[in-house]
């Protein structure tokens, strides 16, 4: 293995053999200048990302962008959000309104290849699902042959919804909406039979838009998996960088049983692994063209990965949706950092 010295050496001859553009850093330098991170993230979605009453955004999706502005700019504050619809989501990055989407979008190999996009890291697993009225008695999304089905357009949902059907011999009506609000009020208005879109939507739809929620269903078969990623634009690998490792900290945190109330106390652990995240040891930061204690203010402002995903969809939350899949993998999730030395 390499000492932190070497290592911190070998860091900074492969960051002056980028391409220049990348090198430089173009969105990173913007957003220092700027004093603000620019953040796409999905309209009004309980528990995801959605304004208070107060007007201030909150949600696990708002928060992962806040932890990239304390990392960049030391304040988790320092971020604008910008509500988007499912067609604006790419056009948006791609002409600069934003600098990052967080706003549920699945990693999938023709958006990679195709739309210009830099897919950095998956922060949510997350799975397609059906909800429907109990009164109607289905149990199954095969129960669904002949039904009408709300779906959003221009969403990989409305894709894997025609391809099951289709590849299990069955029929329905798609009912397709361009705004999310619109498919959602409409589902619980009574002008569908089912509403389909990604597992955390529904139960966020459930949560917010049903009079009781005892009332729908979410039935048990996910079609299709749907890795949610983070997602910026190609060319600038210093940001692609923190973007990444700013998530990765988040869950090395949560490994570590580092948690915004005792970052300070962790300060002073003997652990070669806590004291390089937390900047206790130098270098990490500089390598990513951003002060030591970055991670530190990600957890201290934010949280870990667990603390994040608790408050805003999990255990301390009405939605309460089980970590499953976002579990870390010592607990049988997929959940895990790379070393970070």
């Amino acid at each position: 293995m390499l000492r932190l010295g070497a290592f911190m050496a070998a860091i900074g001859l492969a960051v002056a053999a980028l391409p220049q553009e990348a090198a430089a850093g173009a969105v990173l330098d913007s957003i220092k200048v700027r004093g603000e991170l620019n953040c796409g993230v999905r309209g009004d979605t309980h528990g995801f990302a959605r304004k208070d009453d107060k007007g201030r955004f909150t949600g696990f999706e708002v928060d992962i962008c806040r932890a990239v502005a304390a990392a960049i700019l030391g304040n988790a504050d320092k971020v604008k959000f910008f509500p988007l619809e499912a067609a604006r989501r790419f056009p948006s990055l791609q002409n600069g309104q934003v600098d990052l989407l967080v706003s549920g979008t699945t990693y999938t190999m023709g958006r990679a290849l195709t739309a210009g996009l830099d897919f950095v890291a998956v922060y949510y697993y997350d799975s397609q699902a059906f909800m429907v009225p109990r009164k109607l008695g289905k149990k199954s999304v095969k129960d669904l042959s002949g039904n009408t089905v709300c779906v959003q357009s221009a969403t990989t949902t409305a894709e894997n919804a025609e391809e099951y059907f289709r590849l299990n011999k069955m029929t329905y009506s798609p009912v397709s909406f361009d705004r999310l609000d619109d498919m959602r009020m409409a589902f619980f208005a009574g002008r569908c039979d089912a509403l389909t879109a990604d597992r955390s939507a529904v139960y966020a739809a459930r949560a917010s838009y049903a009079s009781n929620p005892r009332d729908f269903l979410v039935l048990p078969e996910s079609p299709s998996r749907e890795p949610l990623g983070l997602i910026i634009k190609q060319g600038d690998t210093a940001f692609r960088e923190i973007v990444r490792w700013s998530l990765f900290a988040m869950v090395e945190a949560e490994e570590n049983g580092i948690r915004s109330a005792n970052v300070d106390e962790m300060l002073k652990s003997e652990s070669p692994r806590i004291r390089r995240l937390l900047g206790a040891t130098p270098g990490m930061g500089k390598a990513l063209s951003v002060d030591d204690k970055w991670a530190y203010n990600i957890i201290k402002q934010v949280g870990n990965y667990g603390e994040v995903y608790d408050r805003n969809i999990g255990s301390g939350s009405n939605l309460r949706i089980p970590r499953s899949l976002n579990a870390l993998a010592t607990q049988g999730g997929m959940q895990y950092a790379p070393p970070m030395r």
